[in-house]
Parts: structure tokens; C-alpha cells; sequence
């Protein structure tokens, strides 16, 4: 819960399990709350999960204010009731939070921008009608910041998406309507920070239904540490797709079929990795016109020598295809990477690159899945592999930032039993060591040496 939620809460417990008689300090605690409630509606923003408590907040103040002209108070047992609704009311909200991005650990600040990208030289195969290919972009880069500048929502257009992300995790629509009251540690189009040698890049793919700012932590984190990190959204891959016109672009169904078992899935599904490999490579193509257009904001700030890509699920598939069809691609590395959609020719070639893999218990102990077989086809083709990891207690999703959208989240389904803040403890170590060493030549151990975390399994 947010402090001014706390608060309210806390003033009416207080005020409610007083013993009899109550001082008049005690009974004006309710009218406090009230007067609370107004400075939350303002400050922090309505949601759903505290409508028990807006219900209850002037109730109980109405009540106590009457009962300031009168000697005989509520009978305790109804205090006790109203006690009880306060917890429940409480409760609600505090299982269902508004969830918070971790602040990064870096020295940089760290800016953010949200832009628009239209290939035509490629077709849009999804959307059924005769038009070039374009895709969403967000950006997350070392910034100076001023004092004028706007912190950034996690979640642009959190109206449309969170409705759409909630359904497809067999929510209700309206479950996580909070998300859009969600602030990051970053600022809304904040100028580039100043460097006496360009940035790294570092792409991330999300995966199927999935959405580019899913792992923002993580892109938050290696921002900060100087990496500039750019999350492709995948049009009609991804969960829905806002496009700065007013086009909504929804994932298409048809482009992944739903069961693995189809005969042509593999077909099907190397069309859609093909597509959003080339979704970045364009994106490299622009970065290069960007880096040398002296009118544009990231002029001379790229470095497209040192170009990384890390992505989840079928986005990992997605950054393996990638690399392994352009040699502009330096490191990849993959979480729980869907190996289905990756072409034979990368398979039976594996990727030159620097590689590492990261696995969830949730993948990694199907050992005779179709994923797991085809990895273990392509990792003997990998010639420069900095091994393989498995993560005990957790679930595929636990390498985005969904986790965090409740205490409750493993009985979601969201992630598995390992706390939130040592999964996101053990991935940030990994996926920052890997690019630190990859991209900017910085030792470290973690890759030679036994884990210091004792839920991780080297696989290989």
C-alpha cells in the first residue's frame, strides 16, 4: 500500500478498537482519514482495490462526528464489525498494490522515450491489409535530468494495455487498472547524458502477448550502468499495440497457433521470429542514421560497434534468430528461450557470439519438452557460450516484471515460490555481469566460478 492508504487505514483501526469511552483526540480520527482520503485522491490517485475503504472512511466519520453531540457511543460489538470491514478493506488493496520498480543501483539518471518506426521495405503480414511494416519503440538511456522534467509512467496507454494484459492472464478486465498509476525511476524525454565515448545498446524482445516496457527493471538497471537499452514491441505479437495516430493494433491470434501439437506450428511460427528479427534489425539501420544526424537527440551517443540483445521466451528465440542472421549483433542472451520458432540454419549453425542462458525450474525440469530438445540440438553449435543456468523456485514469467504486481503473485500464477527481490537480485547480477563483460570488456568472475547464489543450477 501507498503511505496516505497506510495512513488511512491506520486511523481508522485506531479509532475503531479504542477502548470505551474515547478522548476526543480519538474521536476526531475519522474526519482525519476523511480529509486523508481527499489528499490521496489527489496525490496518489484512485483505485479500485481501496473502494471498501473510500466506503467506509466517511461513514465512520459521519458517525463520529454525530456521536461528538452524544453520550452514548456505537455498542462495542458493532465497532468490533466495522473493525473487521476495515480489515478486509485493507486487505484488498495491500494483496493487489500499486507495484513499485525497483530504483537502480547505477550512477547514471536514467531517461525514457516512446517512438514510432515504419520499415517500407518490409510487409505487414498480420494486420490483412496493404501497408508497410511499423513497430513501437521505448528507449531507456543515461540522462541528464531537470528540475522541470516528468517522471515516466511503467506502462504508456495503461488504459488500453492493463485491461488487455489482465485478460490474457485469465484476470478480470478491470484487475489491474492500477498499473497506470505506476511511476518509474526514469524521466519522460530527458536530454542524453554526456559521454566522451558513445553507449553500448543492448535490444530486448518481449515474448508472445507480451509488451516492450514488460522488463523494465531490468532495462532501468543496465541504463543506469550506461547502457543505452531499446524494447522492440513486436505489432501484433505483442498483447495490443498503441500507435501514436490512435491505432490499436491487437495481437493476432493466428500468427503463434495456441497448440504446440499443430503439424505446421514450426512453419508458422518461423515467420513470426523472421518478422521480428527483422523488427530489429531495422531498428539497428535507424540507430546508425540517428548516430549521424546532428539534429537528432542520440547524435555521436551510439555505439553500433557494441550492440547486444537479450530477450524472453519467444523474444529469446527472437534475439537468437537475430544474431545468429546479423553480425551486428555482439552478445545475446536468452531467458527461457522459445527455440521452436528459431530456423534449422541457426539451429545447425548455433551463434558465434557471446552467449549465455538462463532457464526458470518451470523450463528447465521439462527435460523431454520440444523446446528443451531443440535447444539441446543448437547448443553444441554455439561456439562462444558462456554456459547455461537454471534459477530453483522459479516460473517463466519471473524474468519480467510482472511479478510484482502482487505479494500474491505465485498463487496468480505469475511467478514461482522465490521471493521477488532475490530473483530480481540473481537475473540483474547475471544479465549486467554479462553486457558489462561482453560489451565493455569489465572482468568478473560470475561466468568462471561457482554461483553465489545458492538457488542457481549450472545446467552446462
Amino acid at each position: 500500500m501507498r503511505p496516505l492508504e497506510i495512513t488511512i487505514s491506520i486511523l481508522l483501526v485506531l479509532y475503531l478498537l479504542w477502548r470505551h469511552p474515547r478522548p476526543l483526540i480519538v474521536r476526531l480520527l475519522p474526519a482525519l482519514a476523511l480529509f486523508t482520503n481527499l489528499l490521496h485522491f489527489a496525490l496518489e490517485g484512485y483505485r479500485w482495490q481501496m473502494i471498501p475503504l473510500y466506503a467506509l472512511t466517511p461513514l465512520l466519520a459521519l458517525t463520529s462526528l454525530i456521536k461528538l453531540r452524544s453520550s452514548s457511543d456505537w455498542k462495542p460489538i458493532a465497532s468490533t464489525l466495522t473493525a473487521i470491514l476495515v480489515v478486509i478493506a485493507t486487505v484488498i488493496p495491500t494483496l493487489l498494490p500499486v507495484p513499485r520498480i525497483p530504483t537502480p543501483s547505477g550512477p547514471y539518471k536514467i531517461g525514457t522515450s516512446i517512438l514510432e518506426l515504419t520499415d517500407n521495405s518490409r510487409a505487414e503480414i498480420y494486420s490483412g491489409k496493404d501497408e508497410p511494416r511499423r513497430f513501437m519503440i521505448q528507449i531507456w538511456y543515461p540522462a541528464e535530468i531537470n528540475a522541470d522534467d516528468e517522471r515516466a509512467p511503467w506502462m504508456a496507454d495503461a488504459e488500453i494495455y492493463a485491461p488487455a494484459i489482465a485478460t490474457y492472464i485469465d484476470l478480470p478486465s478491470y484487475f489491474l487498472d492500477h498499473l497506470a498509476l505506476v511511476e518509474i525511476p526514469a524521466y519522460k524525454n530527458a536530454a542524453v547524458a554526456a559521454t566522451n565515448e558513445p553507449f553500448p545498446i543492448i535490444l530486448f524482445s518481449h515474448g508472445w502477448n507480451g509488451f516492450n516496457a514488460q522488463n523494465t527493471g531490468q532495462a532501468l538497471e543496465l541504463a543506469s550502468r550506461g547502457f543505452i537499452v531499446i524494447g522492440t514491441q513486436h505489432t501484433y505479437g505483442a498483447v495490443t499495440t498503441v500507435f501514436p495516430d490512435g491505432t490499436m493494433a491487437p495481437n493476432n491470434p493466428t500468427a503463434l497457433p495456441e497448440s504446440g501439437d499443430e503439424p505446421n506450428y514450426e512453419e508458422v511460427a518461423r515467420v513470426l521470429v523472421d518478422q521480428w528479427a527483422g523488427d530489429m534489425s531495422f531498428l539497428l539501420d535507424q540507430l546508425t542514421a540517428w548516430n549521424e544526424a546532428d539534429d537528432n537527440p542520440f547524435f555521436e551517443k551510439l555505439d553500433l560497434s557494441r550492440v547486444g540483445a537479450y530477450g524472453h521466451s519467444t523474444g529469446g528465440g527472437g534475439v537468437i534468430q537475430f544474431c545468429g542472421t546479423d553480425p551486428r549483433c555482439k552478445a545475446v542472451l536468452g531467458m527461457d528461450p522459445f527455440m521452436r520458432p528459431v530456423s534449422a540454419e541457426v539451429i545447425e549453425n548455433g551463434v558465434s557470439q557471446p552467449s549465455f542462458y538462463m532457464f526458470s525450474e518451470g523450463w528447465y525440469e521439462i527435460t523431454d519438452s520440444k523446446n528443451n530438445k531443440l535447444f539441446n540440438l543448437f547448443y553444441p553449435n554455439v561456439s562462444n557460450s558462456f554456459g547455461v543456468i537454471g534459477i530453483a523456485g522459479t516460473k517463466h514469467f519471473d524474468f519480467s516484471d510482472l511479478p510484482l504486481l502482487s505479494p500474491i503473485a505465485p498463487q496468480l500464477g505469475l511467478k514461482g515460490p522465490l521471493n521477488g527481490a532475490r530473483v530480481t537480485e540473481i537475473v540483474n547480477t547475471y544479465l549486467v555481469d554479462f553486457f558489462e563483460m561482453t560489451l565493455k570488456n569489465n572482468s568478473t568472475n560470475l561466468f568462471v566460478s561457482e554461483s553465489p547464489f545458492s538457488e542457481v543450477l549450472r545446467i552446462r
